[in-house]
């Protein structure tokens, strides 16, 4: 069963990172991204590497789901939606990635892999968290609290209103009172 799992999970991988270059929009192509990246942390997860799979899933989903917020927010076409080619220099793209998956695909059948020399620790994962951030955890943990902070701080500082400035504090207004276009101030 996990190895229909694994294959499931490394074909819509594929698949979505496929997307990521056919789509034509910026929003449409984070989203193909994330869903790449969540397949990617499935199969961590189903490989064993909990930790592994669980951060990269948590990571790219707030940093793919922020990238979009703000694309749809400050993208000069609306919404980061209109049509635009996510590719340059396609002949040369393809030459490289053609050239680069050969490298790799030919390095993959032509190396051995090593024997395994070591036991396997009784918790790989305190191992991994204490060998990627060794005794710095609780300045990690908290500098994610203060970037997450940051960015809302700087999302809520950014807009002039919000929503109970369109349709008034008991939402009662039937015609939001949005700036006019080319004036100054509110209609």
């Amino acid at each position: 069963m996990d190895v229909v799992v694994f294959w499931v999970l490394a074909l819509l991988a594929v698949a979505s990172g496929i997307l990521v270059f056919r789509l034509n929009s910026m929003a449409r192509v984070t989203y193909a991204l994330l869903a790449s990246f969540l397949f990617i942390g499935g199969e961590l997860i189903l490989l064993g590497l909990n930790y592994l799979g669980v951060v990269v899933i948590l990571m790219m989903v707030m940093e793919m789901v922020i990238m979009a917020v703000f694309m749809i927010a400050y993208m000069m076409n609306p919404a980061g939606l209109m049509p635009m080619s996510m590719v340059h220099n396609r002949r040369g793209a393809l030459a490289i990635s053609g050239v680069v998956f050969a490298a790799l695909a030919a390095g993959i059948a032509a190396v051995p892999l090593p024997a395994p020399t070591a036991t396997r620790p009784p918790d790989p994962t305190l191992q991994l968290g204490e060998s990627l951030m060794g005794g710095q955890m609780l300045t990690m943990m908290t500098l994610g609290f203060a970037l997450l902070a940051t960015m809302v701080a700087a999302t809520v500082l950014s807009t002039g209103r919000g929503r109970y400035d369109r349709f008034g504090e008991d939402l009662q207004r039937r015609i939001p009172d949005d700036p006019v276009p080319g004036g100054v101030g509110h209609r």
